[in-house]
């Protein structure tokens, strides 16, 4: 069937060590999994069941480099985290089968424009502003569970314009790797090529035109952005 438009090539992040890709079908974020942050925000930490936001998959930006400062805010923010790539997915996965699904893991930065995402949640209004914008999702290069294993613990940081902004260990998250597939797969089907941002530590906050973020996590490598 002829298509009306250019179809457009599907978003990719580059696999670490070789010229592969990895192919984007969607992303989900988890909010709130490291205690500090839930603090940081206002939030008592516990272990209630966790909730997940969206991010449209085009906009990763893979390897990092220059990002436009996004409209229509005043307070963009930074959060470092970890991102589990999917490459075997389903419903209903259990805690016990969920690492058997995971392709390899990256250092993401989930960018989030605070200004808007304060209203949203005054007014009880969806997210989808505040963290699905253009290049809202820096991304490394994706290392291979065989390369890697699988990540457990090891330091997590962010720096911004050379001075450390968060340092907390992937032993801190609320909940684990594992938890969150199988959590999120009761909801919706995960499937090959599902982007999982599991969480930021404390010490979230703004960055201006001009600022060059760097951040990274033990085993990962790092990644960095400038913003323009």
């Amino acid at each position: 069937m002829e298509s009306v438009l250019p179809v457009p090539a599907p978003p990719s992040v580059p696999v670490h060590g070789t010229a592969a890709v990895f192919p984007v079908r969607r992303i989900y974020c988890i909010g709130r999994n490291y205690a500090g942050h839930a603090r940081e925000m206002g939030v008592d930490p516990n272990r209630e069941p966790p909730f997940f936001f969206g991010k449209p998959h085009d906009v990763v930006v893979p390897r990092g480099g220059e990002i436009a400062y996004p409209p229509a805010t005043s307070n963009l923010h930074y959060e470092v985290e970890l991102v589990v790539a999917i490459a075997r997915g389903g419903r209903d996965i259990p805690v016990s089968d969920a690492l058997g699904c995971v392709y390899g893991y990256a250092v993401g930065i989930d960018l989030t424009r605070r200004d808007l995402q304060a209203r949203s949640k005054e007014k009880g209004q969806p997210w989808d502003t505040a963290k699905g914008f253009d290049q809202s999702a820096p991304i490394s290069p994706i290392t291979p569970v065989s390369v890697c294993g699988h990540l457990e613990s090891g330091a997590i940081w962010l720096s911004v314009n050379g001075l450390e902004k968060q340092r907390g260990s992937l032993s801190q998250m609320i909940w684990s790797v594992p938890e969150v597939i199988a959590h999120i797969s009761g909801f919706v089907a995960l499937a090959p090529g599902d982007l999982l941002f599991t969480g930021t530590p404390a010490g979230v906050g703004p960055v201006v035109a001009g600022d060059r973020v760097r951040c990274g996590i033990d085993g990962l490598g790092e990644l960095e952005i400038l913003l323009v």
